[in-house]
Parts: structure tokens; C-alpha cells; sequence
């Protein structure tokens, strides 16, 4: 059933044919009653006909001045003449030949010019308010695609720029490590081409598992470990109510622990960087803090990741999402959100 519906508000000619269908339903069904014979349907229908006509002209010549030229004394004007002539020519039409073959009125008071009016207003009033709700239907949902596209063309556009953003700070992490431990450098090449590879394989994605991502996480977070040595006191805490449960965007969390190991570790001075990653009830809470060097290096940075995050957040979560980045004594970045499940 829902299949039929859709065709109907989706394509344009099943929707002419349900107008015309509807309308001649709603407007004879009541004094089908009244006809006696084969002579009498096709009087019936001729009658239902001019109704149509009436509208349909009215929909297809007087109402785009209405819509399109926005000349809306125009439209009423043209619209009472209109009226007034199919008034006055299905007032001769019903009294001189549908009356009398299929006797197709109640009452004395059916047979007047005024009734007749009544009767193509009504047509009129019931056919175009069901045009302009499927009209309306088809625009709203057309408005809808274009700007699922344009929303997909600019999260594609923000993740091909954070691609090489993430590829460029790893080569860093794997050269500063291969500078100081040279003999580590092969088994850290392996992990690094794991890092790529899922950022390969997620590029197409839209979601991917929330488990993937934190894998993703705490392997780039080992890697760092591996910079750093033990002059930085790293921590990675999860907890997931419900496990191989949840679907998010891929990369959405890498930016933000990035920054922390980037402006948080540039010093040889004791330093930390502790991530918490928590799901309840759908909803993920997730904060990076970092400490703040005393003595702080001018560090090169395009901030590109960070405003590319922010972009994508916006264009996944619009207002349900809450991001929140502190700097009182230590830098804290907290981002809450609703997931979706698999």
C-alpha cells in the first residue's frame, strides 16, 4: 500500500490521474443514485466534465499569474470571468440537456445560475487545493535532495581535506619517532599503514562502526606513545553500554586528540594528554585534555582540522549537537552527541 502511495505523490501523471479520479468521486458519487440510464451516465460525466474543465483551465492558465507573476487582482479578476461564462454555459447545458435525460438534481433551486456557480467554485476550490498539496510535496522534497547533495558534496569536500591533514601530521609523528628510535621505525611503518588503510577503506563511508573508529583512535594514540616516550603521561579510557551497537562519521574524533598531542606535548617538560571516550543510552560523551606548556614554541598550524571538524559537525548534527573547547590551566575539549545504531 505504502508502495502505491509513494508512485502517487512521487510521479507527476499518477498524481493528475488520483486528482481526476478523487474529484469525480467527491462531486457524482452522491447522485449516481438519481441515474436510471446508460443515456443518463454519460450525461453524468459530461456534466463532471465541464467541472474538470473549469478548474483545470483555471489551474494551468490563471493561476500561474498568481504564482509566478505574484498579480494576484489579476488572477481574481480573470478568475470571477471565467467563472461567470462556465456559469452561465453550464446553467443551459444542465437545464437544456442533463436534466432532462438523467434528471441529475434534488431540488427546484439545483436549476439556477447561482447554484451552478457554487458547484464550479467548489470543484475549483477542491481540485487545486490537492494540486498545490502534492506541488508542495514534490518542492519540499525536491528542496530536501538538493540539499542532501549539497550537504554530501561539502562533507565529502571537508573530508578530502582532513585526509591529507591527518597523512601529514602522522609522517611528522614517524619522522620525529625515527629520528630518536631508528631501530623502532619498520614495526611503526606497519602501524602507520594500518592508520591509512582504515582511513582509506572509511573514505567512501558515510558511518562506520564505533568500534573501528576507537580501534583507530587507540592506534594512533600508540603510536604517539611511542613518540613521546616517558616524558608524557598518556590515558585512554572507554566505556560503551552496548558494544557492536553503534554507527558514527569516520575521523570525527581524530582532530580534536591531534591538537592535544601537537599543542600539549611541544615541550620536554612533564606533560599529559587523557582521553575519555563514554556511550550511555545512545548518547556519546567524548573529552580531550591536554596540558598547557609554560614555555610555549611557536608551532606551525593552518587549523584546518579543527575548522573542518567543526564544519562536518554541523552539517551531520546541525543543533543536536554540544561542543565545548576550555583553556583554564589546561586545554579541554568536550563534544556530546547523539549516535545512531547499526
Amino acid at each position: 500500500m505504502n508502495k502505491y502511495i509513494k508512485s502517487i505523490l512521487e510521479k507527476k501523471w499518477w498524481q493528475e490521474l488520483f486528482i481526476l479520479v478523487f474529484s469525480f468521486v467527491l462531486f457524482t458519487l452522491n447522485d449516481w443514485i438519481l441515474i436510471k440510464s446508460w443515456r443518463g451516465v454519460w450525461s453524468g460525466c459530461a456534466y463532471f466534465l465541464l467541472l474538470y474543465s473549469h478548474a483545470q483551465l483555471n489551474r494551468f492558465f490563471l493561476l500561474p499569474i498568481l504564482l509566478k507573476k505574484h498579480k494576484p487582482l489579476l488572477y481574481i479578476v480573470s478568475s470571477l470571468t471565467l467563472l461567470s461564462v462556465f456559469s452561465l454555459f453550464l446553467y443551459e447545458v444542465a437545464t437544456l440537456w442533463i436534466y432532462k435525460n438523467c434528471f441529475l438534481y434534488k431540488t427546484s433551486e439545483q436549476k439556477s445560475y447561482i447554484f451552478q456557480a457554487a458547484t464550479l467554485v467548489a470543484t475549483l476550490i477542491c481540485i487545486l487545493s490537492v494540486t498545490l498539496i502534492l506541488k508542495f510535496y514534490r518542492d519540499s522534497k525536491k528542496l530536501d535532495n538538493e540539499k542532501l547533495l549539497y550537504n554530501r558534496a561539502q562533507l565529502n569536500s571537508l573530508k578530502d581535506q582532513l585526509n591529507p591533514h591527518f597523512l601529514f601530521n602522522t609522517f611528522n609523528t614517524l619522522y620525529g619517532i625515527s629520528l630518536q628510535y631508528p631501530e623502532r621505525t619498520p614495526e611503526l611503518i606497519m602501524h602507520v599503514s594500518q592508520l591509512m588503510r582504515y582511513q582509506l577503506e572509511s573514505h567512501e563511508t558515510q558511518c562506520v562502526p564505533l568500534e573501528d573508529e576507537i580501534n583507530f583512535v587507540s592506534s594512533y594514540v600508540e603510536l604517539e606513545k611511542e613518540r613521546l616516550g616517558y616524558r608524557c603521561n598518556i590515558t585512554l579510557n572507554t566505556s560503551i553500554d552496548l558494544e557492536n551497537t553503534y554507527k558514527i562519521p569516520p575521523m570525527l574524533l581524530i582532530c580534536f586528540i591531534e591538537n592535544a598531542f601537537k599543542h600539549g606535548t611541544c615541550t620536554a617538560e612533564n606533560c599529559f594528554v587523557d582521553i575519555d571516550i563514554n556511550v550511555n543510552n545512545n548518547r556519546l560523551e567524548f573529552m580531550v585534555k591536554n596540558s598547557i606548556p609554560t614555555k610555549k614554541k611557536n608551532i606551525v598550524s593552518t587549523k584546518i582540522g579543527l575548522k573542518n571538524t567543526k564544519e562536518r559537525l554541523k552539517l551531520l548534527y546541525g543543533n543536536d549537537h554540544e561542543l565545548t573547547i576550555e583553556e583554564n590551566g589546561t586545554y579541554t575539549a568536550t563534544l556530546k552527541v547523539k549516535l545512531k545504531r547499526l
